[in-house]
This record gives structure tokens, sequence and C-alpha cells, in this order.
């Protein structure tokens, strides 16, 4: 069999329904980041039944899966996560989760049900396969500092040429791939501040420092910084997002905290708002005759979707499915540790549409009421072995 007699539709189809039996059983077993043991251990024993795979494993519950293939070429590695979210599943499926406060509430459990199902198909194909297909299950997504930086650490890109993923977006129609050139995700860093102020009776203000009252001021000027120091054409997001201070109405507490996010796409802007917050907080507690502490964590990168990579998952999609399920996609204010592999060797991190339309309402990823349609499954494997047995002929093309 040549490859141009490939029927990647037909192959597929040949495996929905255990594709969908995989989703199922990951569903119904969540486990958290870093604690995907039994997960691991199920995929790398589902991986070993296919046949003509070199498999390893990089971190305790990652697994890599290489399929050499018998013609020279290049190599692209294929990424999906596993882990699930600490979440009280209230979808009333018939799989729903076992474990009491874990669900997949983000489509990891689809994921990796997905790239089981290409390295299924694609393993019976090595005769077909120019170069290697790469398969990268990944642990921890959903924790910082993310499973992806570990895997990287292990050796997993060495020799990689070029890396997709695919993740399932509820907010798009089923079968529409969303697709973004340049800058895809956001970074995603995370802050708190303390403000020690001097604590007292609450009716005696002037002999305390309220360090409430500091907060107040300081949450107030944050947020009105934004706009007034970042070119209004890069996208930034500050959101305050938790604050304590004070045990009971009548004292005044020693300290007070709050905390947040920040989302940028422009690394400069990115270096310097923790040096602007820094400089507000540090004004107005040397003003106010106390003292703070700031705590500030770079998250997850940006994605950056390279050009020829990105035309590669173009050419695909719509070659498969046609031009009506390509979108020219927005570019998204959440954080992904995908970036991890993309800041090393050229990247794409496509959306896959999979709005279950049975629902009267769609709800948002990370919600305890989250679905999707399972026949988007299907369009994932097959997006994923298409590109397996194309990518040399495409990337010589492009390049």
């Amino acid at each position: 069999m040549t490859k141009k007699a490939i029927d990647t539709k037909t192959l597929v189809k040949e495996v929905e329904e255990q594709v969908i039996k995989w989703r199922r059983h990951l569903h119904e077993n969540p486990e958290l980041s870093f604690q995907e043991v039994k997960t691991a251990q199920y995929v790398y024993e589902t991986l070993q039944s296919f046949g003509n795979l070199e498999l390893s494993r990089p971190s305790a519950t990652s697994i890599m899966a290489r399929l050499i293939g018998s013609k020279p070429g290049k190599v692209m590695a294929f990424r999906a996560d596993m882990d699930a979210l600490p979440i009280q599943e209230e979808t009333n499926l018939a799989f729903s989760s076992k474990n009491d406060g874990v669900m997949h509430a983000c489509g990891h459990d689809g994921h990796t049900a997905m790239l089981l199902g290409a390295a299924k198909v694609l393993s019976g194909l090595k005769d077909d396969i120019h170069g290697e297909v790469r398969f990268l299950f990944q642990h921890a997504e959903e924790m910082f500092p993310g499973g992806a930086q570990e895997m990287v650490a292990a050796g997993v890109l060495e020799g990689v040429d070029a890396i997709t993923g695919l993740h399932l977006a509820s907010r798009l129609p089923l079968g529409v791939f969303g697709v973004v050139y340049g800058p895809t995700t956001s970074a995603g860093d995370t802050f708190d501040v303390t403000i020690q102020g001097k604590g007292g009776h609450a009716a005696k203000p002037h002999k305390c420092i309220d360090p409430v009252a500091i907060v107040a001021q300081l949450i107030n000027g944050i947020n009105q910084f934004i706009s007034r120091k970042v070119d209004a054409s890069d996208r930034v997001i500050l959101s305050i997002t938790k604050m304590q201070g004070g045990t009971a109405h009548n004292i005044i507490p020693e300290f007070a905290t709050f905390g947040g996010t920040v989302r940028t796409f422009n690394p400069e802007v990115r270096k310097q708002i923790p040096k602007w917050i820094e400089q507000y907080a540090k004004g107005l507690t040397e003003a106010n005759d106390c003292s703070y502490r700031m705590d500030y964590r770079n998250g997850y990168s940006s994605i950056v979707n390279d050009q020829t990579i990105t035309s590669l998952a173009e050419q695909t999609i719509i070659q498969l499915f046609g031009e009506e399920s390509f979108l020219l996609d927005e570019i998204n204010m959440g954080s992904e540790d995908f970036s991890a592999f993309s800041n090393i060797v050229p990247g794409s991190f496509v959306f896959l549409g999979a709005r279950d339309t049975k629902e009267v309402e769609s709800y948002p990823h990370h919600h305890p009421l989250f679905v999707f349609d399972e026949k988007a499954l299907e369009l994932g494997v097959m997006y994923f072995v298409e590109i397996g047995l194309t990518f040399n002929e495409k990337l010589n093309s492009l390049e």
C-alpha cells in the first residue's frame, strides 16, 4: 500500500468506538496533577498492546512513545495532557468520575484518548511513515510548574523537528478547528502582596496603621495603572482575585493580603508589571510608615504558533474537512504549558470545536457541568493521523 492509497477516514472510523471507550474509562478514573499514576499505567499498557512503538517513562507519570518509520525523514511530535482538576463533577453522566472531588473538566480525557487513537492507527502503518512520529502523554498541565518542562528536561524533544497539540473547545461549534498564527495563549503569572501594619482597637484607628485601608488603596491603584502604563494595543489583564485581612469587627489587624493573576503577550510588558506593582506598594507603605512583602511568580509562557507548522495544520484541516471547518481564531487569554515544548522546537497549538449540541447550555471548561460532544474525538484522531502520514512531504513544500 502506498501512502497515497491510505484512506485516513476509514482507518480512523475503525478505532472510533475504542477511542470513546478509552475516553470514558479515563473520565471515570481522573487523577490530579503529578498524581496520574494509574492513568499513566493505563496509557502505557494500552500503547504496549499496539506494537511497533518504543515506550519510555520520561517522568513518574508521563509516557513517550516513538514510532520510527521505515523511511528516512523528519521527526514530528504530538502532545496530549492527562491530568484532571479538583472539581466535584455534577454532570450525571453514566461514566461520571468515581473519584470524589476530582473531575476531567477540561477535556484532557479526550486529548489522551485521541492521541491513543492516532498511535493505534499509525503504529499499523510503520512502513508508510517517513522519519518518526513521537507521542508525548504529558502529566500535570493544570498545576504550575507543569509537566511539560519536566518532560523537556528529560529529553523528549531531542531530535524533534516540530510539535503540534490539540485542545478540545466547548466554546466552538462541533468540528470547527480554531487556528491562530503567532501569539496564541497568554503568559499567566500570579502574585501575592502582604501589608504589615500595626493592629489595635477599631475605636482608635489613629493609634494603628490599618493594613486593610492600605490594601484597598493598592487594589484600586493597581487596577487603574494598566490602562495608564500599557499601550492599548498590548493585550493585558490584571485581575485581583483574593483578599484576606482581619478576624473581628472591632479589631484592626496586624496585616492584610491580596493577590491575583496577570495575563500578557508582550515579553517586555510582562517584565515591567511586577516592577510597577512593587514600586506602587513601596511608595504607599513608606507614606504610611509600614512595610510590604510581595511574592510574584512567573507561570507558563505564551504559546507562539510557528508560521510553517501552523500552515501545515491549516492545510491538513482544509484537506480533511473542508474550508468551512477552518476558523482563523482569536488569541486566548488562558495559559497553557504546551509553550514549554513550542519554546524549544517550532510548534502549533490548535483548538477543536466540541460544543455539545444536546445540552441546552454549554458550560465552560473548569466547570462541574462541563461536557463535550464525543463526535469531536474522531476528528481529532483524523487530524493527528493525517499529519503523521504527510508531515515530511508537506513541510518540505512549505519550507
